[in-house]
């Protein structure tokens, strides 16, 4: 995701990183308690700690923010770090309901939320692998 302008970009305009950090949280709360995402929580190991740090930081940059993902973890290479995980349409679903909940709680914005949502849905249909 890119915008023109740093301060016009989908980062800024919810806040920063202070929500990207809410957003990803509510998001691997949803994954942990909703028991139409035990599918998408089985590929994922026992402890999320680690995975919450690097989304925080991967879509901190996606959305317009700071590099630090690329700094620390290089290009993101995302269909290419995802290959090894069954991905089919399935999980995608559950991908996307889990992430629509976690936006709705968490970005205030309903036109930045909208596009944003957009935006991901574009980008989990690319990660299906089956």
């Amino acid at each position: 995701m890119t915008d023109d302008a740093p301060g016009d970009s989908p980062f800024a305009r919810i806040g920063g990183q202070p929500t990207v950090d809410a957003l990803v949280d509510r998001f691997y709360d949803e994954i942990e308690s909703n028991p139409a995402a035990a599918g998408l929580r089985a590929i994922h190991s026992a402890d999320l700690a680690e995975i919450r740090r690097v989304l925080k930081l991967y879509l901190g940059q996606w959305l317009g923010g700071p590099a630090h993902y690329s700094e620390e973890r290089g290009h993101p290479r995302l269909r290419a770090r995802h290959l090894p995980f069954a991905i089919g349409t399935e999980e995608r679903d559950s991908w996307l309901a889990c992430m629509r909940t976690a936006l709705d709680a968490t970005v205030a914005d309903e036109e930045a939320r909208r596009g944003i949502f957009d935006a991901m849905t574009r980008l989990a249909d690319f990660m299906r692998n089956r």
